[in-house]
């Protein structure tokens, strides 16, 4: 079982009724493990950027008097030697780093790779494949659509919002589908969360990748997988989420029993058109 710093916390979090205030601390929290037992309330709010009256009301959401009783819990709940030393790189190297520590707490997760298992399965089975995903989101729905249409009979790629997504989905549904993988980044689009509503509602299966266990498409998922997205320059980068794409399109495979050959027939009508260069 995973017993990350981040891990522990998410178990704090758990089974409380969080508002979308209180959901953008977790997360702050989740993605600093290691410096929040020794933050101020004044500097986890900064940290999350909400007031510090929103910290208080936190703590006491998760049952606790106030934000000192917090702190002294998660003094206890994250070691030590999970604290952070001063970091004197460059804005650069720091957002480098920061993507470096996503991608260790990706693998961390994944030491229990029985989710990615269960969503491959669930993907593996549902035809057509729908993938959405919209604005910041919608470059890793394309690039997980365009390597899953080689080894899974029919993806549909749902990249565009508007009053055609909802006919888009029916006509999955309609068509034997049984499953959605959505792709879900910040900002999150209001469209996103309705179509995974829409979808549910619809009786399929919703697999989320999202920035965070706490992002507002988690209600209306059967299955989230969460991978931090950085926040470091002026545009979040999506290492992670990238990163797990191709983790779900691996145990995908796995419960396609002709992916193999479909790979192999690819191969070859690539070398008898002449496609790529190398």
């Amino acid at each position: 079982m995973n017993d990350s710093p981040a891990a522990r916390l998410q178990l704090l979090f758990e089974g409380h009724r969080l508002t979308p205030t209180q959901r953008r601390i977790a997360h702050s929290m989740v993605r600093r493990a290691g410096d929040v037992p020794f933050l101020s309330s004044v500097e986890l709010a900064e940290l999350a950027g909400v007031s510090q009256p929103s910290v208080t009301r936190f703590a006491v959401a998760l049952g606790f008097d106030g934000y000192p009783a917090l702190r002294r819990h998660l003094r206890e709940v994250v070691p030590p030697e999970a604290v952070a030393h001063e970091d004197t790189n460059n804005e650069y190297q720091q957002a480098v780093q920061a993507e470096i520590e996503n991608l260790r707490q990706l693998a961390e997760m994944l030491a229990d790779p029985s989710l990615v298992e269960r969503a491959g399965r669930l993907l593996a089975a549902s035809r057509p494949l729908p993938v959405l995903g919209l604005r910041a989101a919608s470059s890793q729905a394309r690039g997980f659509a365009y390597f899953a249409a080689k080894v899974h009979p029919d993806v549909r790629l749902l990249d565009e919002g508007g009053s055609m997504l909802a006919d888009r989905i029916d006509s999955a549904r309609r068509a034997g589908a049984s499953a959605l993988l959505c792709f879900a980044l910040p900002r999150h689009p209001k469209e996103v969360v309705a179509a995974l509503e829409y979808a549910r509602a619809a009786g399929l299966k919703v697999v989320t990748v999202a920035d965070s266990a706490f992002a507002p498409v988690a209600a209306h998922s059967d299955l989230l997988i969460p991978a931090a997205v950085g926040t470091g320059l002026a545009f979040d980068t999506a290492c992670a989420p990238m990163l797990l794409g191709r983790v779900l399109l691996e145990a995908m495979c796995d419960d396609l029993p002709d992916a193999q050959a479909r790979l192999e027939d690819f191969d070859a009508q690539a070398a008898e058109r002449g496609l790529f260069v190398d």
